[in-house]
């Protein structure tokens, strides 16, 4: 049906890719998951979005990206150190260059492919959300609402919300 209001909300400035061909790298891996599961759990978070907008995503092995991701704790290069286990989880930035568009991950969190821990795939896609230009929604089913809750992951499906905020920046 109609949704009642739009609750999602862009970062100020409105800042988006002026591109739609975007590539991600993957500096490194986290420990708790093996390397093909990470790597899956990327490219279905990418997906996600890549579904429901003109945008797609491809890796690329060295060299400069769009997109760099990483797993780090506490100080890791940028103004905003984690914080330990639970707490903030992991942090994007809106498009741009340089950091702009980045993914990082606390690697002080158990990741998961499950409901255990807290699940790669399901940050991933809330991460990659801000990297596309979206901020946080105020509507509580949204992937882009601040706080983490478990979905289920199989055949996932982006909650209206999110494919309205999303279509709003790149249609």
């Amino acid at each position: 049906g109609m949704p009642d209001v739009a609750e999602f909300r862009q970062f100020p400035g409105r800042p988006r890719w002026t591109k739609t061909q975007l590539t991600f790298r993957l500096l490194n891996y986290t420990p708790d998951l093996p390397r093909q599961v990470v790597d899956e759990a990327i490219q279905m978070a990418f997906k996600v979005w890549s579904d429901v907008t003109p945008l797609t995503f491809s890796r690329v092995p060295n060299g400069p990206a769009d997109i760099i991701i990483q797993f780090s704790s506490r100080t890791h290069g940028d103004q905003s150190p984690f914080d330990g286990p639970s707490g903030v989880l992991a942090h994007a930035y809106a498009p741009g260059n340089g950091i702009g568009g980045d993914a990082h991950f606390d690697e002080d969190e158990r990741w998961t492919n499950n409901r255990a821990g807290f699940n790669l795939f399901l940050v991933a896609a809330h991460e990659f959300g801000h990297s596309l230009g979206l901020d946080h929604s105020q509507d509580q089913r949204a992937l882009m609402f601040p706080n983490y809750r478990f979905m289920e992951t199989r055949n996932f499906r982006l909650p209206e919300d999110d494919v309205n905020g999303i279509q709003s920046i790149y249609g």
